[in-house]
């Protein structure tokens, strides 16, 4: 099982073991991590599970589809590295993905 690496805006860091196949979203709720307010539950309806992702990680993940894209719009402080944590799912490959939570969500 992949581990994921949450980096709050304070810091704090927790490793999360993720199921494969749930999302980068729904493993920050499952264990009650605080940041990912995730309103829309998962639909891609908002941008309220909005993170940023390690640079060296960035590359190694699929590409932004155009509805996640058209979500970050609404984001005040997107950048290259935001990503939408609802639409990661989760592949073995990812062992070790870092993930830093910003301060507010929008």
């Amino acid at each position: 099982m992949p581990t994921i690496h949450y980096i709050l805006h304070d810091g704090t860091e927790h490793a999360l073991d993720a199921p494969l196949g749930d999302s980068v979203m729904a493993v920050a709720r499952y264990n009650d991590l605080q940041g990912i307010l995730a309103e829309c539950g998962g639909a891609c309806s908002c941008a309220t599970c909005h993170v940023r992702i390690d640079p060296s990680w960035v590359d190694r993940l699929p590409p932004k589809e155009i509805l996640e894209e058209e979500m970050l719009d609404f984001v005040e402080d997107a950048d290259e590295t935001s990503r939408l944590s609802c639409q990661l799912k989760i592949t073995g490959d990812m062992d070790g993905l870092i993930v830093n939570v910003p301060e507010k969500q929008y």
